[in-house]
Parts: C-alpha cells; sequence; structure tokens
C-alpha cells in the first residue's frame, strides 16, 4: 500500500497523521494554516496519498482528539512504525511514551533510565527528532528552560500542550517521586 495520511480536526486546529502497513510513521500539529500542514506533509513524504485511515490509525486519531481536548486517553496500544529510526532514538521513544500524563521528566532522567547517564544531550536530539507527537508525547520531557518543540509540533509549544493535559511542569512529578512546589504569585501594589 506506502504511505497514506490524513488531516483531521483537534480543538486545536486541523492535525496530521501519516501511516504505513507497519504503523502510524508521523504525526503533525497544526501550524497557522492548513495548507501549512499539508506543504509540511509533501515535503516529509511525498509518496503519501490521502487515503481512509486504518484501524490503528483511527485509534490514534481517536486519542490525539481526546487528549487535545483535555481529556485523557492510552495510546500505549498505538502501533509505531519506527523503520529508520536509529535505535538509541527507539529506546527513547519507548520510555518517553511511559511518562504519565500531567508528569514530566528531564532529559538527564529519561537518559538515567536508559542507563546512560551522560547521554543527556542526546535525548534531547532525539526528542527534537520525535516524528511520532502526542503518541509519544515529547512535550513531557524538557528541561526548566524549554519550551520549542519537535519540528512536527507546528506552532504549538509544550507548555501549550501540558495546560491542555492539565499540568503545568513546575507542578509535574519527577522521576524521583518528589512534587515540585510553586510559588504563589506575587501581590501587586
Amino acid at each position: 500500500m506506502g504511505r497514506g495520511y490524513t488531516i483531521f480536526d483537534t480543538a486545536i486546529g486541523r492535525s496530521a497523521i501519516v501511516w504505513s502497513d507497519a504503523g502510524i510513521v508521523g504525526v503533525h500539529l497544526p501550524e497557522a494554516r492548513e495548507i501549512d500542514t499539508r506543504r509540511r506533509l509533501f515535503r516529509l513524504y511525498a509518496e503519501a496519498r490521502e487515503l481512509r485511515p486504518p484501524m490503528n490509525t483511527e485509534i490514534a486519531i481517536e486519542g490525539i482528539v481526546a487528549l487535545l481536548r483535555g481529556e485523557a486517553s492510552d495510546l500505549s496500544d498505538v502501533t509505531l512504525d519506527m523503520i529508520g529510526i536509529h535505535v538509541f532514538n527507539q529506546r527513547v521513544y519507548e520510555i518517553t511514551r511511559k511518562v504519565p500524563r500531567g508528569e514530566t521528566r528531564g532529559y538527564d532522567e529519561i537518559a538515567t533510565r536508559l542507563g546512560a547517564p551522560s547521554a543527556a544531550r542526546s535525548v534531547e536530539q532525539a526528542i527534537a527528532k520525535n516524528p511520532f507527537m502526542i503518541i509519544v508525547p515529547c512535550h513531557r520531557v524538557l528541561d526548566s528552560y524549554e519550551d520549542k518543540i519537535s519540528p512536527n509540533g507546528g506552532s504549538i509549544s509544550k507548555r501549550r500542550l501540558l495546560s491542555i493535559e492539565g499540568s503545568h511542569a513546575a507542578h509535574s512529578k519527577t522521576l524521583f517521586g518528589v512534587l515540585l512546589p510553586v510559588a504563589p504569585p506575587r501581590p501587586h501594589n
């Protein structure tokens, strides 16, 4: 069959998903205009054709739509097509998929889980290349200074995605089980 894609509505705009016979190839959050999302798709997946999605893709779409509405959704059973993705990145994505909604992790925490505590920079690079937005919730992996999202993220930020999920990075539980407090807002004089 080759690769197929479809554009679908979400609470944040028209998103896109690409699949192959092996599973989901990529998820793309909306650009400012749908035409820009389509251009990105054509640039990355010139051979993909707009088709009716198979069951695995339908499940992914339903879960993505629910998550972007702020609802709980389990995408752990959605099959991903990891052909051509570096083994290290695959391992990063497997761990990232297990970060619960409402929590975040740091690059160093993911590196430690991989058994490579000095590989935080490599984890950051893998997260930046994540083609499976939302299904692999890369927005839940960040550093305190960071707000950017992967190239497939359109114009939405990690903090906005965390907000949609009903969490805030500063309130999120870390790998070590510590809940980070947030300072109350200062009164304006």
